[in-house]
């Protein structure tokens, strides 16, 4: 069943209305903002729909309240950043307990924490040595050098309308002459990324090869399913054939799980059973607090130690006084020992299998072709059926209008999304109770979009 555009813009007018009149401190606050580029404290928070974001007062669990007196329940959990939920008591007394009794909050110095979360991860995760960023991007670029210096090649690939952070090789899609294209919106890229890198389709292991087959890539980077521009999951035998492929063509792989995570304690890497070279992983690990990690197995971080053109220790391009601070490591600990432990991912998952399933229950009973994806702790509904299988197919089903309705009928009712896409992620305070209430708006909100 087609949506009647016609009624979409009306209810989106009549949302906007709702959304802008309910939330004069927040609107004021944004618009006196003007010291702040975009009236936002980072740009990315322009992407609210309504004009302006709510203003946040406090955060606990998965609710949050804003200046205007709204309690949301929270499925965006700041975009995977609290997926272990806002403040969890646990990673916050660690952090009065560095900050407040043992002191030195950053001293460029290790702390026991340090070699218990790398042990924590190396048991999760199966690769043996780890360090330390600030974020996710970090953790990328990092690895991407160390892949290049490893390999004594140039190149990396990536798959098309991937999301790695913003480290500038990936910014790069695949043209309709399946040449590679700079993404569309890139920033002031220091070069054509099409120079520094390849791309093919994610779950096209036949283009796969053919890149690799030039024998210039030093490593593939690679999210397990790809999820910022939607949710796709990889075929049956693409992680296999994926692995096989860079044997063959003397590549390394980089399994990016941060936001994958949500499959389970060990993300996809264990919960699908993957073997890469190395894994990169940020945001959550630190309910909260800026992280980033990544890991290598043991031959490569051997190698990489012996190398004595690798200036590791100082300058050369890997590292920062403030990686591996005290106050990451302990948030860290206490994140993964005390909240995010294995125990903790099978509510999540099963709490967004319940997601899943009612959002479905709905799109059935419209008749409209959608769909819904899960990994894990997450879902996503998108607007098209079957679901996309790769990067350029999710891309051309993205929706604008749709997106920006279903974003404000949900906040105008107490529920907030992922700003990004329609993607909801369960944290451990996540309850049936929380499913069931989306479950009923959602579906008032399709009811009303057809009739």
């Amino acid at each position: 069943m087609p949506v009647d555009r016609r009624r979409l813009a009306e209810l989106v007018d009549r949302e906007r209305a709702h959304y802008r009149a309910e939330r004069p401190t927040a609107r004021r606050a944004h618009e006196n903002a003007r010291s702040l580029l975009g009236n936002v404290p980072m740009t990315w928070m322009r992407k609210w729909a309504g004009g302006f974001p709510p203003l946040l007062v406090s955060a606990t669990g998965n609710r949050l309240i804003d200046a205007d007196g709204h309690e949301y329940l929270d499925f965006a959990l700041g975009d995977t950043g609290a997926m272990a939920g806002h403040s969890p008591a646990p990673v916050v007394a660690a952090v009065q307990q560095r900050m407040d009794t043992l002191g030195g909050i950053t001293a460029m110095l290790p702390t026991e924490d340090a070699a218990a979360v790398g042990d924590e991860l190396t048991r999760r995760f199966s690769v043996e040595s780890w360090s330390f960023t600030l974020t996710a991007t970090d953790a990328n670029r990092w690895a991407l050098r160390i892949a290049r210096h490893l390999t004594r090649r140039p190149r990396i690939l990536v798959f098309s309308y991937c999301y790695h952070g913003s480290v500038d090789e990936t910014f790069v899609v695949r043209g309709e002459d399946d040449a590679a294209r700079e993404r569309p919106g890139n920033v002031g890229p220091a070069v054509d990324p099409a120079t520094t890198s390849r791309v093919c389709e994610f779950n096209d292991l036949d283009a796969l090869e053919r890149e690799l087959a030039c024998g210039d890539v030093a490593a593939v980077l690679a999210e397990p399913a790809l999820t910022n521009v939607g949710i796709v999951l990889p075929d049956a035998d693409f992680h296999h054939g994926m692995r096989a492929l860079c044997d063959q063509f003397g590549a390394m792989l980089l399994i990016d799980e941060t936001h994958t995570w949500s499959a389970g304690p060990g993300g996809c890497t264990q919960a699908w059973g993957l073997d890469p070279d190395v894994v990169t992983i940020g945001k959550a690990i630190a309910g909260g607090i800026p992280i980033g990690a990544y890991g290598l197995r043991a031959g490569g971080a051997d190698r990489l130690l012996r190398a004595t053109d690798a200036d590791l220790d100082d300058v050369g391009g890997i590292g920062g006084t403030l990686a591996g601070n005290a106050l990451s490591l302990a948030a860290t600990r206490a994140c993964l020992t005390e909240v995010l432990t294995d125990d903790a991912f099978g509510p999540m998952i099963d709490r967004a299998t319940e997601f899943r399933d009612g959002v479905q229950r709905a799109i059935n009973a419209s008749g409209v072709a959608w769909s819904i994806t899960q990994l894990g702790a997450r879902a996503e509904y998108r607007f098209a059926s079957p679901a996309p299988r790769n990067g350029g197919e999710s891309n051309a089903a993205q929706d604008d209008d749709l997106d920006e309705y279903f974003h404000l009928y949900l906040a105008n009712r107490d529920i907030l999304l992922t700003p990004f896409h329609n993607m909801a992620l369960m944290c451990p305070a996540t309850t049936r109770d929380d499913i069931t209430m989306h479950t009923e708006v959602f579906t008032a909100a399709l009811g009303e979009l057809v009739g």
